[in-house]
């Protein structure tokens, strides 16, 4: 009811994300809730284990499932190098930098490198959830939205392993971490993250092989769809596997194959309770991460949030700027200084920062209540402030939106960027040195009538009867019988330089 009323009101709707206005509804909720003793903390605090189990997946799967698979894999350079390079400068520089404010006592807090890191690892994840939410009513160019949401699909699955490396340390303890654990966390970190890839595009087949025999049973084709991308997602959890990677990339194999399969009926119902589903999902996160945000344990650190707040800003526009520096060397559609401004300016965090930071085992983490409330703040910052006013700064820097047909092919972009290298001033400049007054008259002078008169007394029928008895035949025989080896001997006995001598002496 209040999306419904949210959308009847079109000033409000233009200008503030839904997104903003479910925390909003949320907030409020929680704050009769809390205050009325209706309900307790633990009632409707957002749970983590049921955030990964139930509402992440329909969202994630319907990304996978829908992602533009041509534009996906056309960046997909650039993707993995903001989604795993990006996200690991980030964790680093935010970590130590959180670390050393510590020890000069611009933080009023003793905390660890190691916790540090940790925090920074659950921070530095961009939320799908959030960027989906506010780039689809922004509109932007397809490029620049399948870079930004394809970073925040698989830097989710880099951060969540991140994470885990981390958490395993802290139970280990600091001082009890050895060089065999680094080297295990850093090619573990590997394995993870493609063994997900993997049980993805396996169940992605096994999707599109099973849908070959449902010619009888079309009715249950859906299912097949749904059960075998949930079934992805939860092998991969049990195998300790990146699950977020293994259903990303198991909707966009099951899409490939599966659709050509499946009758219309079936292929619609599919894309509507699939949006169905994520809708639903996205709008029970936002409602729980307001809820959540009216609780008696926060622990408010305001040194910590603004640092962490000040870190999360200046570090991703440093990681983009860098990594977009390269990737322009080769990139055939460069990423201007405007894309990356929205690059930056889009790393929103959401529900995944918060439930990662509510996972936290205060046992080993005697900072978690910081955490958690730290977190808070920066989701809220980026959704409400960076969600808000992206699109009034998307108008402003006249960032190139989404077109009807913005799916060019390959020749297309090489004609556009061929295009766009022609210096059009010179040329215009060129243009305007010809002095067409002389070229007129020149061609004024010229005797058209006379020049018709003659063209008209060529005797076209006479010359192709002339040509019509040349015999070629006759014409091809004779050149064969040329000793063309004869000749050449001959012309190589000729003294050319006492023919030459003889003419400087006459």
């Amino acid at each position: 009811m209040a999306a419904l009323a949210f959308h009847l009101f079109k000033t409000l709707s233009a200008n503030v994300p839904e997104s903003c206005l479910l925390i909003a509804l949320g907030v409020c909720t929680g704050a009769v809730l809390h205050y009325s003793k209706a309900a307790s903390t633990d009632q409707y605090v957002l749970d983590a284990n049921t955030f990964f189990l139930f509402l992440l997946p329909p969202i994630i799967f319907d990304a996978g499932y829908h992602m533009p698979n041509r534009a996906f894999f056309n960046n997909l350079g650039t993707i993995l190098l903001l989604a795993v390079v990006n996200t690991l400068f980030n964790t680093i520089a935010i970590g130590l930098g959180l670390w050393a404010m510590t020890l000069v006592g611009a933080i009023n807090r003793s905390i660890s490198l190691l916790h540090c890191l940790l925090f920074s690892a659950l921070i530095s994840a961009v939320d799908p959830v959030a960027v989906l939410a506010i780039f689809e009513e922004i509109h932007v160019n397809e490029m620049l939205y399948i870079i930004v949401f394809g970073e925040s699909l698989l830097n989710d699955g880099v951060t969540v392993v991140l994470y885990h490396m981390l958490e395993s340390y802290s139970e280990i303890g600091e001082m009890n971490i050895l060089p065999i654990d680094i080297a295990t966390g850093f090619f573990s970190f590997f394995i993870i993250a493609l063994g997900g890839t993997l049980i993805g595009i396996i169940y992605g087949l096994i999707g599109g092989f099973i849908t070959k025999y449902t010619e009888s049973i079309k009715v249950i084709e859906p299912l097949f769809v749904f059960v075998l991308g949930y079934l992805a997602y939860l092998t991969a959890e049990m195998v300790h596997m990146s699950s977020i990677l293994a259903l990303t990339f198991g909707g966009i194999t099951m899409r490939h194959y599966v659709e050509l399969n499946m009758s219309k009926t079936s292929v619609t119902t599919c894309r509507y309770f699939m949006k169905l589903l994520a809708n639903i999902s996205e709008t029970v996160i936002f409602m729980f991460l307001g809820l959540s945000t009216i609780i008696e344990t926060h622990d408010w650190q305001l040194d910590f949030v603004f640092f962490t707040l000040l870190f999360c800003i200046v570090f991703r526009v440093i990681g983009i700027v860098s990594i977009a520096f390269i990737v322009n060397r080769t990139r055939l559609i460069q990423l201007s200084k405007f894309d990356q401004f929205i690059m930056s300016y889009g790393g929103l965090r959401g529900g995944i920062a918060f439930c990662l930071a509510l996972l936290l085992n205060e046992e080993f983490i005697p900072e978690k209540r910081m955490f958690v409330s730290t977190t808070i703040v920066v989701v809220f910052f980026t959704v409400f402030l960076q969600g808000i006013t992206i699109k009034p700064v998307v108008n402003a820097l006249k960032v190139e939106k989404a077109s009807i047909d913005d799916n060019p092919t390959m020749n297309e972009r090489f004609h556009r960027r061929a295009i766009a290298t022609i210096n059009f001033d010179s040329m215009v400049k060129a243009i305007a040195t010809i002095n067409f007054d002389s070229m007129l008259k020149a061609i004024a002078t010229i005797n058209f009538d006379s020049m018709l008169k003659a063209i008209a007394t060529i005797n076209f029928d006479s010359m192709v009867k002339a040509i019509a008895t040349i015999n070629f035949d006759s014409m091809l025989k004779a050149i064969a019988t040329i000793n063309f080896d004869s000749m050449l001997k001959a012309i190589a006995t000729i003294n050319f330089e006492g023919i030459c001598c003889w003419g400087d002496h006459r």
